[in-house]
């Protein structure tokens, strides 16, 4: 059995941060513009400005990711999935450890990210790795989102 690990973008992984991404918000939300634009242009939109999309691989399988958007002197927590047969294993501390570590080598001021109240782990998670509620209600880029929350580095 190979080991689990961390690994950074590459294109082989591309479908897979699409799939486990469209898995979990068809389940709760449904698909928005900005969701298609990352998902379909994320060499483009995420990692050419400076960006980073992580992918916790299990018996070479993508099975959670999540990407750092460059927004200026910081980064947007986004685009964080678990596959629903992995979770409940910690890999969303995992994924959040080496976000966030990452962004400190870059020396970011802060993440921030979008969510959603109704996802109670992922927010518990957050608070767990220090992000605190910067706002709350609507939000200009998601329909689906109503919690911005920050984390200063």
């Amino acid at each position: 059995m190979q080991e689990t690990q961390v690994v950074t973008y590459s294109p082989r992984w591309l479908k897979d941060f699409s799939r486990l991404n469209e898995e979990w918000i068809e389940k709760y939300f449904k698909i928005e513009e900005m969701d298609r634009a990352q998902l379909s242009r994320a060499e483009e939109l995420i990692i050419q400005p400076g960006g980073e999309i992580f992918f916790i691989i299990h018996n070479d399988q993508a099975i959670a990711t999540c990407a750092m958007v460059k927004h200026g002197d910081g980064y947007e927590l986004a685009k964080m999935a678990v596959s629903p047969s992995a979770q409940g294993q910690g890999l969303g501390h995992v994924l959040m450890k080496a976000a966030i570590d990452w962004a400190r080598s870059k020396n970011a001021d802060h993440i921030m990210l979008l969510s959603n109240t109704i996802l109670t782990p992922a927010i518990e998670l957050y608070k767990k790795h220090g992000f605190i509620i910067k706002n709350l209600g609507p939000h200009p880029d998601y329909e689906r989102s109503n919690i911005e929350m920050v984390l200063e580095l």
